[in-house]
C-alpha cells in the first residue's frame, strides 16, 4: 500500500498513473478516497487520477492533537500534490474535501488547474447544527462511531440511496465502514464542526471552478452550492437529481459525466 509521509503524517494514496494530467480527490468526513472507486474507474485511461485519505482518516495516520484543523489539511494537500509531483492537477473536493480546495484555490492557486467542489460550504458549521454534531462526536469519541452510525447517515446520503433497494449493497458496505472508524475520528470532526468561514478567500478564485450538489443534501443544501457560485466568478453550478451529500456514492454516473464535460470543456 502506498504512503507519502509528511507533516508528521503517513498518508495513503492511491495513484493510477499515466501521461495526462492528474486529478486529486479528496474524500469528504468519515468517508475514504474509496468514495471515488467509479470516478477514478471511469478517468483512469485518460488522467493520472490520484485519491488520498485525510490526516487520521482512511489509512492515513493520526498525528493526535485535539483537532484536525482544515489549516493543517490544507498544508497536507500542497504536501501532497507536491510530493507525488502533481501539479498543476484538477482538485475534486467533497464536503470536507472542498473546505481544503477552496484554501488551495485561494492561497495556491500555482498548484491547481481548476478546482470542483462537491456538497460543500464556504461558510462555517451552521449554528443550529453545532449541538447535535458536537453531541454524535461526543458518543462515537466514547463509545464508537458504531453507536451514531444510525443518526450519520442520514447526513452522508440522501433518502433515495438509503431507501433504494438497488442499493442495498453499497449501503451496508458503507454503514460497516463508518461504523468501524475508531474513536480517535473525533478530531475530524472537531476540525470540521469547529471550522472557520473562507467566504472572503473564496471570492478571490479565478480557476475555472465546478459547484456540485444533490438535490437530496441536507448537509450542505443547495443554498450552501449558490453562494459559492456567486462567490467565485465564471463557476458552474451543477445539481445532481436524487443524490444527498455523498453524490459520488450515490449517483456515480451523473457525478462523472458532470466532471467529463467540466473537464472537456477546459480542454477546448
Amino acid at each position: 500500500m502506498p504512503h507519502l509521509t509528511t507533516n508528521g503524517v503517513s498518508f495513503y494514496y492511491e495513484d493510477t498513473g499515466g501521461p495526462g494530467p492528474a486529478i486529486v480527490f479528496s474524500h469528504g468526513l468519515l468517508m475514504s478516497s474509496r468514495m471515488f472507486a467509479a470516478q477514478i474507474e471511469a478517468f483512469r485511461g485518460r488522467y493520472r487520477c490520484i485519491a488520498y485519505d485525510h490526516r487520521g482518516q482512511g489509512q492515513s495516520s493520526d498525528p493526535g492533537g485535539r483537532r484536525h484543523d482544515m489549516d493543517s489539511c490544507f498544508r497536507d494537500a500542497v504536501a501532497v500534490i507536491e510530493g507525488l509531483d502533481a501539479r498543476p492537477c484538477h482538485f475534486v473536493g467533497l464536503s470536507m474535501g472542498g473546505f481544503v480546495g477552496m484554501r488551495l484555490a485561494a492561497r495556491r492557486p500555482d498548484l491547481l488547474y481548476s478546482l470542483s467542489l462537491l456538497e460543500t460550504s464556504a461558510e462555517p458549521e451552521a449554528p443550529e447544527n453545532v449541538p447535535r454534531y458536537k453531541l454524535l462526536s461526543l458518543v462515537a469519541g466514547w463509545l464508537g462511531t458504531r453507536f451514531v452510525v444510525d443518526r450519520v447517515m442520514p447526513i452522508l446520503f440522501g433518502r433515495t440511496y438509503l431507501t433504494d433497494p438497488a442499493m442495498a449493497a453499497s449501503r451496508a458496505s458503507w454503514r460497516a465502514e463508518i461504523a468501524s472508524r475508531p474513536r480517535s475520528i473525533v478530531r475530524a470532526v472537531r476540525g470540521v464542526v469547529e471550522r472557520a468561514g473562507v467566504t472572503e478567500e473564496v471570492s478571490s478564485i479565478r480557476l475555472p471552478t465546478l459547484v456540485v450538489v444533490g438535490d437530496e443534501d441536507v448537509a450542505t443544501p443547495l443554498s450552501k452550492a449558490r453562494h459559492i457560485h456567486q462567490l467565485v466568478p465564471g463557476s458552474h453550478l451543477a445539481r445532481i437529481a436524487s443524490a444527498g451529500h455523498s453524490s459520488p456514492l450515490e449517483r456515480p454516473a451523473e457525478v462523472t459525466q458532470v466532471l467529463s464535460d467540466f473537464f472537456a470543456a477546459l480542454a477546448q
